[in-house]
């Protein structure tokens, strides 16, 4: 039973988060609302985003679980190593974009600008290098319940299918230049060409 009330609150947050993120959506609140309002969606969006998230977690942690698996020591310490470095790489991608206008901070005291395609940094090591740094420090994790790797495998599906659909975006924001970028560098896998 917890699996299933994990499972149906993350495909309810997937629902909701995929919307919102939509550019139909989105254009559909900026006809309703006009432009200027829309300055905040951005940053609405991350907060709602990220507080919508939180009620997954408990009952992650607090519904009937049992231990998948325990990795013992020196290797556990690698392992956490490990996540400390996949969250300096997700705070590294951060940064090697607008940090501000990912956030939605820079679009509430300026005009949107065009997104800026960014192909150096970590960027030329795999087209989404925030993923990647996410999907490792879940991954990583030295303890795993049946509760945290159903909610480690559903949200990897989320990322592997919100991956594919914003590359379908980035495609056609940014035309062949993005097509030549997608054709050189990997996905997720640094050096790991799967023909995506």
């Amino acid at each position: 039973m917890s699996i299933l009330y994990i499972l149906l609150s993350l495909l309810l947050w997937g629902l909701i988060h995929s919307l919102l993120a939509s550019l139909a959506f989105k254009s559909f609140l900026a006809n309703l609302f006009g432009k200027s309002l829309m300055r905040g969606y951005r940053l609405f969006y991350n907060i709602f985003s990220l507080l919508s998230f939180l009620p997954i977690l408990w009952p992650v942690a607090t519904l009937p679980d049992a231990l998948l698996y325990s990795v013992p020591a020196p290797i556990s310490y690698a392992m956490i190593l490990g996540q400390g470095a996949a969250a300096v790489l997700l705070i590294l991608g951060v940064l090697q974009t607008d940090t501000l206008s990912f956030v939605g901070l820079r679009q509430l005291v300026e005009e949107e600008k065009p997104a800026k395609f960014v192909t150096g940094g970590l960027y030329r090591l795999v087209r989404h290098p925030l993923y990647t740094a996410g999907l490792l420090f879940l991954w990583l994790s030295p303890q795993v319940t049946v509760n945290s790797f159903t909610l480690y495998a559903a949200v990897t599906i989320y990322i592997l299918i919100g991956a594919y659909f914003e590359e379908r975006k980035l495609l056609r924001e940014f035309g062949e230049a993005y097509a030549d970028y997608r054709s050189r560098t990997p996905m997720l896998i640094p050096w790991l060409k799967l023909g995506v």
